[in-house]
């Protein structure tokens, strides 16, 4: 036990594949509870190198120990995502979180047009963050402001984009149970839906990407689905799914759940 002790709170790098609804928090109190469980501590750091929405899968990065002094580090690492963006409607907060507000045609909308508009977004630019985020103004959360009723200006953030590279794909198919925060309208049955891959920055938005990407196409645009692959050299293929977390662990998972 005191070998397990020592792993966790020298530090270790869990890579985890994050459930789709659950929040990152929830993923940090989830392990933290396990590894003092444990090695029967009171407390232990954890802490996770990036934030990905409820309605985001993939790679979250947890710091534990003194290895928590590497978030920084890891969190400017560039980061690759796939998903996809339905066009001709948007919501409120540029996902399934919230009901279609407004439609859009997308009768002009092509194939060659909608790839020839990705290609214009690579470099760098400035990208106005969501409403509906975690990104802090004046101390507050945006979304603090948007539940509030509160208008704010969400001043513009210098990002970057390696590569985006888009698809026409069929509708997603979204399975989740009727209390979940995806929003139960079949927005992402309709419209164009358009595959994608994207290299980017710390601190870049794929949702205000789908935003402006719909735009651009004068048309409007939100996020069906969304993945992350890779954060620098750390990959999805190398996480540890929440039902076998226990493989952190000397016992099998099966005797921690």
């Amino acid at each position: 036990m005191e070998q397990e002790q020592s792993k966790f709170q020298t530090g270790q790098i869990i890579l985890i594949d994050k459930p789709l609804t659950w929040t990152s928090f929830d993923v940090v109190n989830k392990v933290r509870w396990l590894i003092k469980q444990e090695i029967k501590v009171k407390k232990i750091k954890v802490g996770h190198a990036g934030t990905l929405d409820p309605l985001a899968t993939g790679l979250l990065i947890l710091c534990t120990g003194k290895f928590t002094k590497q978030i920084n580090d890891i969190q400017t690492q560039e980061k690759e995502y796939t998903g996809i963006i339905t066009l001709g409607a948007t919501t409120a907060s540029y996902d399934l979180e919230k009901p279609i507000d407004i439609e859009y045609p997308t009768d002009h909308i092509t194939e060659e047009l909608i790839k020839e508009t990705a290609q214009n977004f690579i470099g760098e630019q400035e990208q106005v963050a969501p409403i509906h985020s975690a990104k802090k103004i004046d101390g507050k959360r945006a979304y603090e402001y948007a539940r509030e009723g509160e208008t704010v200006v969400i001043k513009s953030n210098t990002i970057n984009i390696a590569a985006f590279d888009v698809e026409l794909c069929d509708a997603p198919v979204i399975e989740c149970s009727e209390d979940s925060k995806i929003n139960q309208e079949a927005s992402y049955q309709t419209g164009i839906n358009v595959k994608f891959r994207i290299v980017c920055s710390k601190g870049t938005y794929i949702r205000a990407i789908a935003r402006d990407f719909g735009e651009k196409l004068n048309s409007g645009g939100h996020l069906s689905q969304l993945r992350r692959t890779k954060i620098g050299d750390y990959k999805i293929e190398d996480a540890i799914k929440m039902d076998s977390i226990g493989e952190l662990f000397i016992f099998p998972h099966s005797e921690i759940f």
